[in-house]
């Protein structure tokens, strides 16, 4: 079956939730082209710029952002990101899939300022669950992990806000499985 031509699919949710495994799977499929988002925070082992992020100064990143040149943008744990707006309008003008991995932040943003697309928030089991996937990664101490914990509990609750009296996501899916996920979003994307 053919991909539906020129469609923003935005994918959001806590961390540890699967979304980036999600997207991962996603990226696969040759109609799909993914945003690579700008990012203040370090480099983690195993990442390369311009392939996972785009890692700039934070000097760098507040020029870029005074010259509009961010679609949206969010602080989230004391770093910065945001998704250039160019490689969008170009991918949908070509009539691809344009894939992005944001935080519930942005999402507003897109959603307030009318982007029309396909809004997927990747929520976990629980937050038990959330916190046992946090601490097998290994990636972050105590104190990081709960504060993603907060992060992600506040995020769970925003994702089922109404922003202009729509909803701010299309889909909520709940993560248990990672496979079945996954293949719920292509069937979503892919009929």
């Amino acid at each position: 079956m053919n991909a539906p031509r020129g469609k923003l699919v935005v994918i959001s949710g806590p961390s540890g939730a699967g979304k980036t495994s999600v997207c991962r799977a996603l990226k696969q499929h040759p109609q799909v082209e993914f945003s690579v988002s700008a990012t203040t925070r370090a480099m983690r082992a195993g990442e390369r710029d311009g392939i996972d992020y785009h890692f700039l100064p934070r000097d760098d990143f507040q020029r870029r952002l005074a010259e509009n040149q961010f679609l949206e943008w969010a602080t989230y744990n004391g770093n910065m990101y945001g998704t250039p707006r160019w490689p969008m309008d170009q991918a949908l003008a070509r009539g691809q899939t344009f894939l992005v991995e944001i935080e519930v932040k942005g999402t507003r943003q897109l959603r307030e300022r009318g982007i029309e697309g396909l809004y997927v928030f990747i929520a976990p089991p629980s937050i038990d669950e959330l916190r046992r996937r946090l601490q097998k990664r290994g990636s972050n101490d105590a104190t990081e992990i709960e504060q993603r914990v907060r992060i992600a509990e506040d995020e769970i609750a925003a994702s089922r806000e109404l922003v202009a009296g729509a909803p701010l996501y299309d889909v909520i899916l709940e993560n248990r499985d990672l496979d079945a996920t996954i293949r719920a979003v292509e069937a979503m994307l892919w009929p």
